[in-house]
């Protein structure tokens, strides 16, 4: 499967204030590392490798939970509102991880 982003250079992914260095798995905000959860991380590296593109809620699961987790739209709910309240300036107006309502999520890309 394509990836949007490519890193080729080993530079951090950046839009906004968030950086994120997949390689070293650091996760910044305005400079101030976080600490994520092992699914919010997986669930931001394939936002990352899809930015810009819409993820469906589907495909979400499959990748970051597995075909047993197929059906479970609350838990992914769930860890992205738990995401959004770690890496959005104002999680109630998401401006990093859009929610493209009835088909999944979008990360944006600058």
């Amino acid at each position: 499967m394509r990836r949007s982003f490519k890193n080729t250079d080993d530079t951090p992914f950046k839009t906004g204030d968030l950086e994120v260095d997949l390689e070293r798995r650091i996760v910044k905000v305005a400079g101030n590392e976080l600490q994520l959860t092992p699914n919010e991380y997986e669930l931001l590296k394939v936002l990352i490798e899809h930015a810009g593109k819409v993820m469906t809620h589907k495909h979400l699961l499959l990748a970051v939970w597995g075909p047993e987790y197929f059906g479970e739209f609350h838990m992914l709910r769930v860890n992205i509102s738990n995401l959004r309240r770690k890496i959005e300036p104002d999680p109630s107006r998401p401006q990093i991880i859009i929610t493209e309502s009835g088909v999944g999520y979008r990360l944006k890309a600058d």
